[in-house]
């Protein structure tokens, strides 16, 4: 199949410059699992490291269960952006689901760090723009 000649009613549609964003998601999402093994690991082995503030949690859960919840999330966190990597489509699902869910969370923590929390939340729909519209050029740029 000649690609140079656009005219036999074949369309070939190269990789654009999104595909850095879509990498630019994996690598975030990997980072995030990273730092979720951490949190977790300290909320399991350490029990005085995290203070709670004089009113009490906000969710009232035991460290125990969030260390559980936060390796749990740091699993699916890295196996989804080493999906992104490889252009799976089931990534590009789970990895919309994870940047919007981010997105929401920066929203309710905007009043601690609002700088930060808007940074976050332009990244991530940046991130889910780049996965939802680009995500499959990922694939195609691995056969081109």
């Amino acid at each position: 199949m000649n690609y140079d000649t656009p005219y036999r009613g074949v369309t070939y549609s190269e990789a654009t410059a999104w595909v850095g964003w879509v990498i630019f998601a994996a690598v975030m999402l990997l980072m995030l699992g990273a730092f979720q093994i951490v949190i977790g690991l300290v909320s399991l082995f350490s029990n005085g490291f995290f203070l709670v503030h004089h009113n009490g949690q906000l969710v009232p859960i035991s460290y125990t269960a969030w260390g559980w919840i936060h390796l749990t999330l740091a699993v699916v966190a890295i196996v989804t952006g080493l999906g992104l990597m490889l252009g799976q489509t089931w990534a590009r699902i789970v990895g919309t689901v994870l940047a919007s869910l981010n997105i929401v969370v920066s929203f309710v923590f905007i009043d601690s760090y609002p700088w930060w929390a808007v940074t976050l939340m332009v990244f991530s729909i940046i991130t889910v723009y780049a996965i939802a519209v680009h995500g499959g050029e990922v694939a195609r740029a691995y056969e081109g």
